[in-house]
């Protein structure tokens, strides 16, 4: 079995500790990348995604690697889930830090009306 990173291993910590205390809530996941911001709101209980928003959607246009267009992200994705009737989820920042890019798509999103 390949060790794994670091980044790994805390990704694979928080998302064990979320899915303990989640409560049938659902989780936001975000994924970030040198380029773009991911988000996506995922029911484990079903398996399937509820809604999601990234840089690369309809309509974004400019860089999406900064913190401007992660923020738009958590808006676009509080708009999505509110169409999906959802209101409360866990937010799993996978093995990213809480800052900047995943700071600002967090609290856009509670901006939005999302409770977490």
């Amino acid at each position: 079995m390949a060790k794994l990173s670091l980044f790994d291993r805390r990704k694979r910590r928080v998302r064990t500790a979320l899915k303990a205390r989640a409560g049938g809530r659902p989780r936001l996941s975000v994924h970030r990348s040198g380029r773009h911001m991911y988000a996506q709101i995922i029911d484990d209980v079903e398996g399937r995604t509820v809604a999601y928003a990234s840089t690369l959607t309809k309509g974004s246009k400019g860089p999406g690697a900064t913190t401007e267009a992660a923020a738009k992200v958590g808006k676009e994705l509080a708009e999505a889930a509110k169409k999906a009737g959802v209101t409360t989820v866990v937010f799993d920042r996978g093995g990213f830090l809480f800052h900047g890019r995943v700071k600002a798509l967090a609290d856009a999103a509670r901006e939005g009306g999302l409770e977490f």
